[in-house]
């Protein structure tokens, strides 16, 4: 087993976790990989894909400050048919607001109905 720290990349806080030599990081991010499969710093991470760690509060790790509270992702390297699998961030969905009050405005100017002088 060696140490190996990891910062978060929301608050830089530092994150020691023991773990085996032979697995590969690929990456730490804010987000998880569509299809990769986390497990806590206290669970069987070494047949997970990566870790996920609740900054400052997961146990299973050694916090070196006082962290954010938001979760990041330890990702290893994965491998199918002996090829290196990309990374794949997750799809961004975004929601648009109907009318009302907080619906967005349209842009402002001379050109035609709704805009301004």
């Amino acid at each position: 087993m060696v140490a190996v720290t990891y910062y978060c990349p929301r608050c830089e806080t530092v994150v020691a976790l023991d773990r085996e030599g032979y697995l590969d990081d690929k990456s730490v991010t804010p987000y998880p990989l569509e299809g990769w499969v986390y497990e806590s710093p206290d669970g069987p991470f070494e047949d997970a894909d990566g870790v996920r760690f609740v900054c400052g509060e997961s146990d299973g790790c050694d916090w070196r400050t006082e962290g954010c509270g938001e979760p990041f992702y330890l990702n290893f390297l994965r491998f199918e048919n002996g090829e290196a699998v990309a990374m794949t961030p997750p799809s961004e969905r975004v929601e648009l607001a109907g009318e009302g009050p907080n619906a967005p405005r349209g842009p402002s100017g001379p050109g035609g109905p709704g805009f301004g002088p």
